[in-house]
């Protein structure tokens, strides 16, 4: 019998935040809440949660073994973080990018993504349901 893939969903900075901070970009309801839902949602593999602030804490999640794929909302780190971007590019785990906004309608400094390019793929926009389209692909 094969093993559930096990896929770790991580946040970045303020992610904590959700269902408090501007609703009216990242909704209402909070990220803990939510994981119940993709777990139920998923029910064939084995889902992870970490969120961190701190980007030391993310790159040591991305850098541990054990994952056979990486859901990843680096958040305000997705156009600063070399580190980031460097921990994803030296492991062979795949990670997807997700974020709750259209990035590419918001601020100029958020169209430029540094993870992007060592990433197997992007979705953005689509609020939570990002994060069920970024797993999908691990499912598929």
């Amino acid at each position: 019998m094969m093993r559930a893939k096990q896929i770790l969903v991580l946040n970045g900075p303020n992610l904590n935040l959700l269902g408090k901070r501007e609703p009216e970009t990242y909704g209402a309801k909070s990220f803990e809440d939510y994981f119940v839902e993709l777990k139920t949602k998923f029910p064939s593999i084995e889902l992870a949660y970490f969120q961190s602030n701190l980007e030391g804490e993310l790159v040591n999640k991305i850098q541990e073994t054990n994952w056979d794929g990486i859901v990843l909302n680096a958040a305000g780190y997705t156009h600063t973080s070399v580190a980031i971007r460097d921990a994803i590019a030296a492991v062979d785990t795949p990670v997807v990018e997700v974020h709750i906004s259209n990035i590419t309608k918001r601020e100029s400094f958020r169209h430029e993504s540094l993870i992007s390019p060592v990433c197997i793929g992007c979705v953005f926009g689509f609020g939570l349901k990002s994060y069920e389209l970024g797993l999908n692909y691990f499912v598929a």
